[in-house]
């Protein structure tokens, strides 16, 4: 017999302002797109319950997921990082495929919250992929990193919505494993 569970957790985003870390969030709670930069003053939480099915333990999981959004700069994240990380469970890691800078900065972000709570999964969300031109990377660049952290990564795009509910959703699996000690 499938037991469910229900867990809260709290993840947060993070990485350079206008890699689309508010667009991703409004793509995967509302599935909306706006072409306008939303500019992230502070920080912004947004909730959202997802059912995970927790394959070869029979259970199925209830996450009810805060999601924390912090704006970009690196002089607000050092000035709130420990009430901004404090209690986080998991972390989406967000680069823009059009800036190289902003994967290269990546491991400050992930080091910042990893320094306040200690380990938590790591997802790394390379966004823009919808983007032809311009592009200052690829999957190696972004694998390489990913392996820094033992981290799985999705190229995704809040504009069309590609690989943001997998992004999420795996972020959200693997929550549930490392607060379940399922892994």
């Amino acid at each position: 017999m499938t037991k469910t569970k229900r867990l809260k957790s709290k993840v947060c985003l993070v990485g350079e302002k206008a890699v689309g870390k508010t667009s991703l969030i409004r793509r995967y709670v509302i599935n909306m797109f706006d072409e306008q930069y939303l500019t992230t003053i502070g920080t912004r939480v947004t909730k959202k319950e997802v059912r995970l099915v927790m394959p070869g333990h029979d259970l199925v999981v209830d996450l009810d997921m805060t999601i924390w959004d912090i704006m970009g700069e690196k002089g607000f994240r050092e000035l709130l990082k420990d009430a901004y990380f404090y209690g986080t469970n998991g972390v989406l890691a967000v680069a823009d495929l059009t800036r190289r800078r902003t994967l290269d900065d990546l491991d400050d972000w992930v080091d910042g919250v990893e320094h306040e709570v200690g380990k938590v999964p790591v997802v790394i969300a390379v966004n823009k992929a919808d983007l032809t031109s311009g592009v200052q990377f690829d999957a190696d660049d972004v694998a390489q990193f990913a392996r820094a952290y033992n981290a799985e990564f999705f190229l995704t795009s809040a504009k069309t919505g590609e690989h943001v509910e997998d992004a999420f959703r795996r972020l959200g699996g693997l929550v549930a494993e490392h607060q379940l000690q399922l892994a």
